[in-house]
């Protein structure tokens, strides 16, 4: 005769079966689309569309997200951000080519994480969940085709800005894009920081009237350091990735984990960041992929963002 725990046991057990089944099967390719609205472009600006794309973790197999990406074209973003692991898979290239082929011509800026320049290696997969990885174990892995991404991005019009600035003229606003580099691999140099905002202001020879300068910042990993760094040099919203959205999930929603030092209630979604009286908008993006060795969504759907940059109009009727 069974006995009553082992019943139990077994109940359990078919359940544990049945979430990771949807977790790995169907919540992993649910594909959200999230809006959000920032207002931090100068007053009687016209509103800027941007496309938030973080964590493709691009492999030869992930066709419905190939289909999915393409589909977003359609929203005729004015920009572009990528913050990081579009790359998933030594062969990951080719897939995140055509993904990415609609965009082409669309003005773009994109920081990397540490699967665009190493493939991810085999680990406990239950072990995102409790503690956040470390450089170390994401060493030694197989090199990616790190040149050939910065070959695609550069045909697509995009501009790589890991720890450089670049600007651009959207609809009559100037956004100055600030880039850090990954500092979950610690290749952030947020010393250089204020140099490089500098060189690259003193470098502005276009000769186009600034009459609206909006600053805003773009990273892979949102270390407290890094956005810290940002909001200091002026950054009124800053764009992260890396999270996940902590990416297995307690019902509704709420993250156990960012992979790094921002707190669990910030692991996606807008927020405000606070820093040496200042503050900025920090848009983090939940990501559209998962590595390869742990391929499973909690209450954590994949998503990309399309945020609406508008005017800072103050009314006092």
């Amino acid at each position: 005769m069974v006995s009553r725990s082992g019943i139990t046991l077994a109940g359990l057990g078919a359940m544990a079966l049945g979430v990771a089944a949807y977790g790995a099967l169907i919540e992993r390719e649910n594909f959200r689309l999230r809006r959000e609205t920032l207002p931090v472009l100068d007053a009687g600006s016209e509103p800027i569309r941007v496309l938030h794309l973080s964590d493709l973790h691009m492999a030869p197999w992930h066709g419905a997200t190939i289909s999915w990406i393409r589909e977003l074209a359609e929203l005729a973003p004015d920009v572009v951000v990528g913050t990081g692991d579009f790359l998933g898979h030594p062969e990951g290239l080719s897939p995140l080519s055509e993904a990415l082929s609609p965009f082409a011509g669309i003005p773009g800026v994109v920081t990397h994480g540490s699967n665009d320049r190493l493939a991810p290696r085999f680990k406990n997969p239950f072990a995102y969940v409790l503690e956040p990885s470390t450089p170390h174990e994401e060493s030694g892995g197989v090199p990616m085709d790190f040149a050939g991404l910065l070959s695609l991005y550069s045909r697509l019009g995009w501009s790589d800005i890991d720890n450089a600035v670049v600007r651009m003229n959207i609809r009559g606003s100037t956004l100055e894009w600030v880039g850090v580099g990954d500092a979950h691999y610690g290749l952030d140099t947020l010393g250089a920081l204020p140099e490089i905002l500098d060189a690259a202001r003193e470098a502005d020879v276009s000769g186009e009237p600034h009459s609206s300068i909006t600053t805003l910042g773009v990273t892979h990993a949102p270390y407290q350091r890094v956005l810290n760094a940002l909001v200091t040099q002026g950054a009124e919203a800053i764009f992260a990735g890396h999270t996940h959205g902590g990416q297995v999930c307690l019902p509704g929603g709420r993250a156990l984990t960012t992979n790094c030092d921002l707190p669990t209630s910030m692991a996606s979604g807008v927020h405000t960041w606070k820093h040496a009286s200042r503050s900025s908008y920090l848009e983090v993006s939940a990501g559209l992929g998962t590595s390869i060795y742990a391929p499973i969504r909690l209450f954590c759907p994949p998503e990309a963002v399309l945020i609406t940059l508008v005017a800072e109009d103050i009314s006092y009727a």
